[in-house]
């Protein structure tokens, strides 16, 4: 559970983290069309020494940047193993019986696996510099146009904001009632697949149960305080673009073109 980086920001005074929310939005998806651009080794290696640099300069840990990996090991390991036994193409590396390893599938693995872990990172990056709330913000801002049209960009943005705010709070919830489960002698970790997971029912029921009071007193606060959708409130931080943001542009603006080139 605490390897989980959804919802998770670390305060810093970066440049990664001074950026404005919308152009981290935006630059991010530059990031994933450059990733799903790169067809060679060299791209990979422009995007990968990107990628460093950002998290060299966002000032975050490596270790927290890697935590997020964690969860992911098991379909990183497949992705791998898939491409690598069933691509073929190339010359011949090994082969026992039906399997065959190939140049071809070799790469095809290293190359699927990589863009499966820039994507991630890249992703990740974004969230561990930009609040929930400035990322919400950043995406009204962003939707905003599209309400010409009766699309709910405020809705969408207060109902992800809500979103992101309760995923550390439910955890935490998950934690107690796990820990007070097992006191009463509860055991979610023996027995086979269907045994385990009849044993957490017990843990599951309690955890909705909570999420529906949280939300229910959440209305009833919103309500309170006279809270309206679609009504025109201001911002204490208003979001504006700087030159750091032209700088960032330019930079992935740059890797775009360098990996199109490669």
């Amino acid at each position: 559970m605490v390897n989980i980086a959804i919802g998770q920001y670390f305060p810093g005074d970066s440049a990664l983290h001074r950026l404005d929310p919308r152009a981290k939005l935006m630059l991010t998806c530059l990031m994933i069309a450059a990733i799903f651009m790169a067809q060679t080794a060299w791209g990979y290696a422009a995007l990968i020494a990107f990628t460093v640099f950002m998290a060299a300069i966002s000032r975050i840990s490596i270790k927290i940047i890697m935590r997020a990996l964690m969860p992911l090991r098991l379909i990183l390991i497949m992705t791998f193993a898939l491409n690598v036994f069933f691509s073929p193409g190339g010359e011949i590396l090994a082969r026992w019986r039906f399997i065959e390893i190939t140049a071809g599938g070799l790469r095809t693995a290293i190359f699927f696996t990589l863009r499966l872990l820039l994507l991630v990172i890249s992703a990740q990056m974004m969230t561990l510099t930009t609040s929930p709330i400035a990322l919400t913000d950043g995406i009204e801002q962003l939707l905003r146009p599209l309400g010409k049209i009766g699309f709910p960009a405020h809705e969408l943005a207060m109902m992800m904001s809500i979103a992101l705010r309760f995923i550390p709070l439910l955890m935490e919830e998950a934690d107690k009632i796990r820990k007070a489960q097992m006191a009463r002698g509860a055991d979610f970790e023996t027995g086979n697949l269907i045994r385990r997971a009849k044993a957490m029912i017990p843990l599951l029921v309690p955890l909705f149960v909570s999420a529906f009071r949280r939300a229910d007193d959440l209305a009833l606060a919103m309500e309170a305080r006279c809270y309206r959708s679609g009504a025109h409130r201001t911002r204490m931080k208003a979001l504006k673009f700087s030159v750091l943001d032209a700088c960032g542009a330019a930079l992935v603006a740059g890797l775009m073109l360098l990996v199109l080139i490669i």
